[in-house]
């Protein structure tokens, strides 16, 4: 069954930095494979297209610029907020999860989620960056198929 909307495709791969042999960043062997419902958007795009059509057994390699993978690094995501922006409903901040490094999801006025990584915390603003954390960086992906079947009306909900 070739991959194609709708389908349940399983695999595993390996994800480096660049190229094949660049910095690795993540992988499925020796671990649960990577399962998901092709062509409903739980995954990138330009990953899916390099996919499309392959069979159970067929193996992949391909590289995703930044452009076609998480985007350019963008300065202008990094934003210095005002350390009321933290404060709970009676005015206290809690500096110990306002570290370099830790994470945040920030909501804006119409309820929208942003998530973030503190970069630098200040006496009076902490430095947050919004970038997606693989902005700017060219993944490659090498692996292979292990299954690819229908999805079930109940996953497709």
């Amino acid at each position: 069954m070739n991959i194609q909307k709708n389908q349940v495709v399983t695999l595993h791969y390996t994800l480096t930095e660049d190229t094949s042999d660049g910095e690795l960043i993540e992988e499925t062997y020796n671990a649960e494979p990577l399962a998901f419902i092709f062509g409903v958007g739980m995954m990138l795009p330009s990953f899916e297209e390099y996919l499309e059509g392959k069979v159970a057994g067929d193996s992949f390699s391909f590289t995703l610029e930044p452009e076609n993978a998480y985007g350019e690094y963008e300065e202008q995501a990094v934003v210095e907020i005002p350390i009321g922006s933290f404060a709970d409903e009676n005015g206290n901040i809690d500096r110990s999860k306002l570290i370099p490094g830790a994470p945040l999801t920030m909501h804006d006025q119409e309820g929208r989620g942003y998530r973030g990584v503190v970069q630098e915390a200040k006496i009076e603003a902490i430095i947050v960056d919004f970038n997606h954390p693989m902005s700017g960086h060219t993944l490659h992906f090498k692996g292979e198929i292990l299954e690819v079947r229908p999805a079930t009306a109940t996953e497709l909900d």
